[in-house]
């Protein structure tokens, strides 16, 4: 079993994290489980001695079934937050690198995925104008996908209290 790039004790818990941005036909994938009432990028930890980009290829095609290719690193996030579900309650810190994965011109998967914790995982294509009805996260995606941007952007979010909020573009 591959060893994912994280860190945890009773209280805190670190992980590198690879996650992708997959639009077609003006809607942007999420995945979604049966305990969690929000919707998440498509991604996951990155295993020791693996890149954030084979990281970001194995996940896809875990999840979906489909063997995306990566078009380019699009943002990098540092992410902090109290953790929910199996990490109710605890203080968590994650980097994300976010990959732009080329379009494959059709929205349909074959596969079904479960989380590390065997809950069964769905995917969900969510119109990208629509991404402030639901309960997505990161929750800048929308405005994300919605402004040009040249590089790579650097977004750090820190909701552990009053959801605050920063941007850097690099």
């Amino acid at each position: 079993m591959e060893q994912d790039c994280a860190l945890r004790n009773e209280k805190k818990a670190f992980r590198y994290r690879a996650a992708a941005i997959i639009v077609e036909d003006n809607c942007v994938l999420f995945a979604g489980n049966e305990v969690d009432d929000y919707f998440y990028s498509v991604g996951g930890a990155v295993h020791m001695g693996e890149t954030a980009e084979e990281a970001v290829k194995r996940e896809v095609l875990e999840e979906t079934g489909v063997s995306y290719e990566v078009d380019h690193l699009a943002l990098i996030h540092e992410n902090f937050f109290i953790g929910s579900s199996g990490l109710k309650g605890v203080e968590c810190h994650e980097l994300a690198f976010y990959y732009w994965m080329k379009p494959m011109g059709k929205r349909v998967f074959m596969s079904q995925s479960r989380t590390m914790s065997g809950v069964k995982e769905t995917m969900h294509w969510i119109p990208i104008d629509e991404l402030d009805n639901v309960n997505a996260y990161p929750l800048f995606m929308k405005e994300f996908l919605q402004t040009p941007h040249t590089g790579v952007a650097h977004i750090i979010t820190d909701e552990r209290e009053y959801g605050k909020r920063q941007d850097h573009d690099n």
